[in-house]
């Protein structure tokens, strides 16, 4: 992928900015940062963007995130190293980020305001549309990582 495209916040920041305070009000909210690395990694992982995979992994790795649990992300449902509340972010995460699939589940959603209460699940979901959009934009513009972001 050679075609070199628009850089949004350049072209537009009006429309760029408001994702960045979003992202703060994300960063500041009842997730923890590792919930919200673990949902970010998670989607874009689905959504294939190589870009943020890349960013919110060094970023996990920085904040002291374990390398097994990392690698084990793809493969979460078949591992033992997340918690049962990691477990259904995980799976609220797969649910939305796919969501012409079947949506979000109404057991899952159930199940997550009874474990998280009504606030933390509105963070959750915030928080996988958040990365669902960064991921979009990522890849409709091609960014890629940077050899240098090791």
């Amino acid at each position: 992928m050679n075609t070199e495209r628009i850089n949004i916040n350049e072209v537009n920041p009006n429309a760029y900015q408001p994702l960045y305070k979003l992202y703060d009000d994300i960063k500041k909210s009842s997730l923890t940062a590792s919930e919200f690395l673990l949902i970010q990694i998670r989607a874009s992982q689905i959504n294939g963007c190589a870009y943020c995979i890349q960013m919110h992994i060094k970023e996990a790795v920085e904040q002291g995130e374990k390398q097994f649990r990392i690698h084990a992300l793809a493969n979460w449902k078949e591992s033992p190293f997340f918690s049962t509340e990691e477990q259904i972010i995980l799976e609220m995460t797969e649910q939305i980020t796919n969501i012409s699939i079947d949506g979000l589940q109404d057991a899952l959603y159930q199940n997550a305001i009874t474990i998280f209460g009504k606030e933390k699940v509105a963070d959750i979901i915030m928080g996988i549309c958040c990365i669902n959009t960064w991921n979009r934009i990522g890849r409709a513009t091609l960014m890629t990582p940077i050899p240098s972001q090791n």
